[in-house]
């Protein structure tokens, strides 16, 4: 059907009147309906938005809610395991950190369960307001420590009514203390909050109070940081704190310690986040992994749990590392690792991944799935195959590859301080002919011996991973071997040796992700203590949108330590 709008141009004043107004009656009516098509289609999109809206809202509340429901399951499973018979199969030093873990790890989750009934709260219309939690009696602290004190005076002390303007008067104040530290020394800061008052208004005013991690607590940062230091750092069981301060005349047991650092690594999980994607923005990764031991409650024994270590190119201007804490060592954990996160913007990381050849690795970097990735090996477990057969100092052959390797690192030695581009051209001019020279040496030498022999072994090792250990002549990005890694794991591998054994999961996960800030810390020229006291006092006012200013190698100090 034809519209007025396909129809030649009309002469209304040519018509008669009665066609005059019949004509304009049905161009009023198309327009009318016209109109009435946009209102729908702009109704239809105004809808397809609220719909969507009202998806993401659905998708958050039920990723909530399962959180929560994961964290009260894990809650009572703790109240389980603190109250039940199986932990009497324990000795003595594993219920201390059996006891220590579950305090930490209960204080952890009822931080994480608070946070997200708060995130609730928030979204809900009518929502009432929650009483104050009640605040648990506690000692007052030691008058023989030093006192800082801060005063803290509203920026006018005139009556803010409009009507008088007059001074006020100052009828008091309200005084809190916290317990911190510096190394080696124990102080007490104490704010003290002036009150004014109009007494013609009857107006009270006084400066509002500094938010604090721990809100109600004693601890200031300082001390929650020494206490993950020692913990995390040193490898001092909470016990073995407790007694420390003590000797101080400072009462801390070792479950308000552990609930200190439950909570501090609750509050720490965003930023270990951020970093995470961090260091998984870098194109070139080390990845390697070692055993902890985990406890087992309800067996009384331990079992053998792993953590993951990601470090950014040892080439990489900006340097991190990131572990995590998983309870095997199957491939499954560094796919998930590297699959990246949809909720939280990460994509699945890509680029080159350098590391020891562990067979779990095969499917992450495997060309058919991942053509993105490609595989790096490490040298230095190459060459570690030949210097195991000189040990016995009867093997020619490992005399001789001992020395070929350590003229390709030679060469190496020579390329630190070099962008990418030089280091790569230095490598083909003068490591590539070395490395030609080596597998000409070994496929000779390859004929000679017995098949099964360790001699074989060491050079079937090296030869079935050439395209992978020279992989780094072709990329400046990336390094010889993967010991830039194996140190950040050497305090795994200390703290083995002080603490035995994880007391949970979510401790281990927590220590991983304390590790993962202070190590990186240190990469970058850091004091671990200094920043990790920072980044914990400016946690509880820092903004969302600016957290990434907290990540070590961003990392400026707001203000310098106390005396």
């Amino acid at each position: 059907m034809l519209g007025t709008h396909d129809l030649p141009p009309l002469n209304l004043q040519a018509l008669p009147p009665e066609a005059a107004a019949w004509v304009a009656r049905w161009q009023h009516a198309e327009q009318q309906l016209a109109l009435r098509e946009q209102a729908l289609v702009d109704r239809d999109r105004e809808l397809d938005q609220a719909r969507d809206l009202l998806q993401r809202k659905d998708r958050d509340i039920a990723w909530r809610d399962a959180k929560i429901e994961k964290i009260t399951f894990e809650l009572a499973r703790l109240k389980r395991w603190k109250f039940g018979a199986s932990s009497e199969a324990m000795n003595t030093e594993q219920r201390r950190l059996f006891e220590e873990t579950i305090a930490e790890d209960e204080a952890s989750l009822r931080a994480q369960l608070e946070q997200l009934r708060r995130e609730a709260a928030e979204t809900t219309v009518d929502a009432k307001p929650k009483a104050a939690p009640r605040r648990p009696r506690r000692q007052q602290l030691p008058e023989h420590l030093r006192r800082v004190e801060h005063r803290h005076e509203p920026e006018s002390t005139n009556c803010p009514a409009s009507n008088c303007g007059r001074p006020m008067t100052r009828i008091g104040e309200d005084m809190s203390e916290r317990l911190d530290i510096v190394p080696a020394e124990f102080f007490v800061h104490r704010h003290i909050y002036g009150k004014w008052a109009c007494r013609c208004c009857q107006i009270l005013k006084q400066a509002p109070s500094n938010p604090e991690l721990i809100e109600g607590g004693m601890a200031a940062s300082g001390l929650i940081a020494h206490t993950l230091i020692s913990r995390c750092v040193d490898h001092l069981p909470y016990y073995r704190q407790e007694a420390i301060n003590a000797r101080s005349g400072v009462h801390t047991p070792r479950s308000t310690l552990a609930a200190w650092a439950g909570q501090a690594g609750a509050a720490l999980e965003p930023l270990y986040e951020v970093h995470k994607a961090f260091v998984l923005a870098c194109r070139v990764l080390h990845a390697d992994e070692t055993p902890v031991a985990l406890l087992d409650p309800g067996a009384g024994k331990t079992r053998k749990a792993y953590v993951w270590a990601y470090a950014r190119s040892w080439h990489d201007p900006v340097p991190g590392v990131v572990y995590e804490f998983c309870r095997g060592r199957g491939a499954q954990y560094p796919k998930a690792f590297l699959a990246g996160d949809v909720r939280r913007g990460r994509g699945r990381w890509s680029g080159t991944l350098l590391t020891d050849r562990y067979t779990g690795y095969d499917s992450v970097l495997d060309p058919r799935i991942h053509a993105d990735r490609i595989s790096a090996a490490c040298v230095a477990h190459a060459r570690r195959k030949f210097e195991e057969l000189t040990r016995t100092g009867t093997s020619p052959i490992g005399d001789e590859a001992i020395r070929r390797y350590a003229r390709i690192y030679a060469v190496e030695a020579e390329l630190k301080g070099m962008s990418d581009g030089e280091r790569m051209s230095q490598r083909q001019q003068l490591a590539k002919p070395l490395w030609a020279k080596l597998k000409q040496w070994l496929e000779l030498e390859r004929r000679l011996v017995a098949g099964g022999s360790s001699v074989a072994g060491a050079i079937d090792y090296t030869l079935g991973h050439w395209s992978a250990l020279t992989h780094y002549l072709d990329d400046g990005a990336v390094a010889i071997d993967n010991n830039h890694l194996e140190r950040q794991i050497k305090p795994w591998a200390m703290g083995r040796r002080a603490w035995l054994f994880a007391g949970s999961e979510l401790a281990g996960q927590r220590t991983a992700m304390v590790m993962s800030l202070v190590q990186s810390a240190r990469l970058n020229g850091h004091d671990p203590w200094a920043y990790l006291r920072d980044v914990l006092a400016r946690l509880p006012t820092q903004r969302s949108s600016q957290i990434e200013d907290l990540l070590p190698h961003r990392w400026q100090a707001a203000s310098e330590a106390a005396p």
